[in-house]
């Protein structure tokens, strides 16, 4: 830790700029370097691998010190953000030439995770949220922001609600109220990047006044988010932390939107992690957005991404969208040619917010004019089309052929990066500028052409022209042609052995040449900047553009993918039936072996008959990807996509529900049961007729008993549920649950089948009806490495168990099952023998997520004890 620092004038404007930003690092520009002192520099030097040194400062002081190179700003600046950092970016604000006084500096940009532009920090497949909640009682308000598209969207609703869509959008950074801290981490946790604003920002008439003034409108109705109060707040803090963060230019964010809930299907968080949707839960697997991605643009991969979590449940809409990649699918002639277009587009949504924000540089404004040259045969073959849907977006379609044209008039078409290296405007759009260039580019010729008239006009043949800082151009001749000097030319010095002259011409000449770089270069500056201005009238037909674009990427993707992957189109409709034939997982299929087809699977849900599946079957026999496969296929289809299988008939579901595996939270001192308890309880209590709902292996957290009847009554309780029949599959390895399905009418059994010969199991992966009599548990545990000892012995075991600990069924409700489920009595076992009673409470007592295979083998001695009695 650096001592105090003392206050010489530059650290005592270091620290007075410091003191309004103390959470941030302060990059602070002196001359070509941004400097980090300090606490900064200790974290920069860390972060950036760059050298730690100190200065002086004072008698037995110092202060610690750490720089970059001020052009390398775009290189470090990423690796900051990403490392969790807010940066203020601190400029000169005057040129050091200028003055003899401290140059003037102040801060330019507060860079956070959540407002970037950034294309270094940005990944251009997702974006770049930034998020504000709004607590009140029983109600959040939510809102968010990608600046770097001008994306601005609003919620409001149950803390649970806002949870799955910060879940869902991502988001880099959080802000919330500062007295709300506690409140924020009992509702969402620790694992979002936060920042706490004070709480008079989080006000209804603060809100408004700035969303107001931002877009220049009397209210919010325009928007249809006038009703939703907290959701306001929340969209106004956003704002509020832009003109913090000195994000002033912000013309590009032209609309606040609505998250319409109603319009989309319900995944929760655990489904969405469960069915591995955007991201995988093991290192090196695949989630289904990389097996449907085959989008061309950026603005289609961040698309894509959200039509696969906002699946929808509009029948209407998701037809359109089939009907369009059914479209492309019958016609690869028109996909190879959008797919030809689309590829010459590039990033048009973050382009043109760069247009609104003044950083654009030369290359993204002709690749800007190459998008929008692109656009025009898109239009015309849209709009020729016999296909609603496309029509439609030919119509939205504008390719802006007077700023296009303008463009390609006035800006080369191979420029420079960045505005201030020269060469970016056309020769012959602005005389001044064309004649300065000549003066530049000819300077030497120009120079050769003088010297060469005054030798002949002279008749020094020995006459040179040269330049030296003192006085700038001069001529030289020696002492032997003294006689022929002219009467305009003006002696400046002698030399030994000669004399130097100027002359008006050459004064005149040296002013232009010396400026005309700066000159040049402010000239073009001036000329691309007027160009940017009136690019910025076209921002919102350019974001139209891009959403337009990006739907036809998204629907060519799912065209490709289909035909790689032999997909079929659905059928969705009004129904309450799921019925798949030869169903495949989208994923696994993708990533078996060559040559082993997947084995494919019937499933069929109804609200008469098949309400509730039951699935029995040993480990590794593929009844987890079978509900996952399910679940994809299901969700796809209400995507608007093509589907793994023969046909697939979908009665769309409101609400997707996982349960699927073990997904611990030790590190919230949450136990597997626990977790695996409130994810089902958020289930049960949220089921409506249209939900599918999966469940994997419930209650293996706890023991056998426990487990078991907590599935019973689980099961049942869907299948009494009196205003929904939820179609359920419902994976177990428990056997006696297949004892419901003479029970209760909508419940069937099935089981993944398997082979046993000579003693070994060969999983055919086949979905048949019945339940399953074995789980092979043992099989697995033998397959796994178990040693051979441990193996028979459990054999062993397993056979005394099924002669001596027969079950007597489940026995009936004594009463007619209530909302509760009372009178349901449990009875596996004839506990009457003290043996058993002793040898259950031993197992019942084994902890066997922490059981070794030393510790299970001593266990089963000391039940075996028990039984001989020795």
């Amino acid at each position: 830790m650096a001592k105090d620092i003392v206050e010489t004038p530059l650290m005592k404007q270091y620290i007075e700029i410091k003191t309004k930003h103390p959470d941030a690092i302060l990059l602070f520009r002196v001359g070509d370097f941004y400097e980090t002192f300090s606490d900064d520099a200790v974290a920069a030097s860390e972060i950036l691998g760059i050298t730690l040194t100190r200065r002086a400062n004072g008698a037995a002081q110092y202060v610690e010190l750490a720089g970059f190179p001020h052009h390398a700003l775009d290189t470090y600046l990423p690796k900051l953000v990403r490392a969790g950092k807010r940066v203020a970016i601190c400029e000169q604000l005057e040129d050091p030439k200028a003055t003899k006084k401290l140059v003037k500096r102040g801060i330019t940009e507060l860079v956070t995770p959540g407002v970037s532009i950034n294309d270094n920090i940005l990944n251009h497949k997702e974006n770049n949220f930034l998020a504000a909640v709004h607590f009140t009682k029983n109600v959040c308000g939510v809102a968010f922001l990608d600046i770097s598209t001008g994306e601005f969207l609003t919620a409001e609703g149950t803390p649970d609600y806002i949870d799955k869509l910060l879940n869902n959008f991502a988001p880099k950074e959080v802000l919330f109220e500062r007295s709300r801290k506690k409140q924020f981490e009992e509702a969402f946790g620790t694992r979002f990047f936060t920042f706490e604003l004070e709480d008079w920002i989080f006000t209804e008439d603060a809100a408004r006044d700035r969303l107001l003034k931002h877009f220049e409108t009397k209210n919010l109705k325009g928007f249809g988010v006038h009703h939703l109060v907290n959701g306001v707040i929340a969209s106004g803090a956003i704002l509020h932390y832009l003109d913090l963060t000195h994000h002033l230019q912000i013309k590009h964010i032209t609309a606040l939107s609505r998250i319409e809930e109603d319009r989309y299907v319900r995944l929760d968080k655990f489904t969405v992690r469960s069915l591995e949707l955007v991201g995988t839960m093991n290192e090196g697997g695949k989630s289904l957005l990389n097996i449907i991605d085959h989008t061309i643009s950026p603005m289609g991969a961040r698309m894509l991404k959200r039509w696969l979590i906002f699946p929808l449940k509009d029948i209407k809409q998701i037809n359109d969208r089939l009907n369009v990649v059914e479209y492309f699918f019958k016609d690869p002639e028109v996909k190879e040619f959008l797919e030809q277009q689309l590829s010459l587009i590039g990033d048009l949504e973050r382009i043109i917010s760069k247009v609104a924000v003044g950083r654009v540089s030369p290359r993204e404004v002709v690749q800007l004019k190459v998008a929008l040259q692109a656009i025009a045969p898109i239009k015309e073959m849209c709009g020729a089309s016999d296909n609603e849907s496309l029509r439609m977006i030919g119509e939205q379609l504008n390719p802006c052929a007077l700023i296009a044209e303008r463009i390609e008039r006035e800006v080369n078409n191979d420029p420079p990066a960045q505005i201030n290296r020269g060469g970016a405007i056309r020769h012959g759009i602005n005389a001044e500028l064309d004649e300065l260039r000549d003066i530049s580019h000819m300077g030497k010729s120009y120079l050769l052409q003088v010297q060469q008239r005054e030798s002949e006009r002279t008749g020094i043949p020995s006459l040179k022209i040269s330049f030296n800082n003192v006085f700038g151009y001069y001529i030289e001749v020696r002492n032997t042609h003294k006689d022929k000097i002219p009467e305009d030319w003006i002696r400046k010095q002698t030399l030994v052995n000669a004399e130097r002259y100027i002359t008006q011409e050459l004064k005149d000449y040296e002013e232009k040449i010396l400026g005309a770089e700066e000159k040049i270069l402010s000239l073009e500056t001036r000329l691309f900047n007027e160009l940017v201005l009136s690019l910025a009238d076209y921002i919102p037909a350019i974001q139209m553009n891009a959403n337009q674009i990006a739907r036809l990427d998204c629907l060519l993707s799912m065209a490709k993918t289909a035909q790689e992957n032999k997909y079929i189109r659905p059928e969705v409709n009004e129904t309450e039936v799921i019925e798949i034939r030869q169903g495949r997982h989208p994923v696994i299929e993708k990533q078996l072996p060559p040559g082993e087809a997947y084995v494919a699977n019937d499933v069929k849900l109804d609200s008469d008959k098949n309400q509730i599946i039951i699935i029995t079957g040993p480990n590794m026999a593929g009844k987890s990807a079978l509900l996952r496969q399910t679940a994809l296929i299901v969700l796809l289809a209400q995507v608007g996509s093509f589907v793994p299988a023969e046909s697939a008939k979908i009665g769309y579901t409101d609400k997707i529900f996982t349960r699927v595996g073990a997904s611990d939270n030790i590190s919230l001192g949450e136990s597997t049961f626990m977790v695996e308890m409130n994810e089902a309880a958020d289930i049960l209590n949220n089921i409506s007729s249209r939900s599918l709902i999966l469940f994997d292996e419930l209650g293996r957290g706890t023991s056998t008993y426990d487990g078991i009847s907590i599935a019973w009554a689980i099961v049942e309780y869907i299948h009494e549920h009196a205003k929904a029949c939820a179609k359920t599959l419902f994976a177990t390895h428990y056997h006696e649950l297949n004892e419901m399905e003479r029970s209760f009418k909508r419940i069937k059994n099935f089981n993944v089948s398997v082979k046993e010969v000579d003693n070994k199991v060969i999983f055919l992966r086949k979905l048949v009806p019945g339940g399953s009599e074995h789980s092979f548990g043992i099989h697995v545990a033998k397959m796994a490495g178990m040693p051979q000892s441990i193996v028979k012995r459990a054999n062993d075991i397993l056979k005394q168990l099924e002669t001596d600990n027969r079950k007597n069924g489940i026995a009936k409700p004594t009463k007619e099952i209530s909302s509760h489920r009372e009178g349901m009595q449990l009875s596996f076992f004839q506990l009457d023998d003290p043996v058993l009673s002793q040898i259950r409470d031993e197992i019942k007592n084994v902890d066997i997520n922490n059981l070794t295979p030393m510790d299970a083998l001593n266990k089963l001695n000391e039940i075996k004890k028990i039984i001989t009695g020795r």
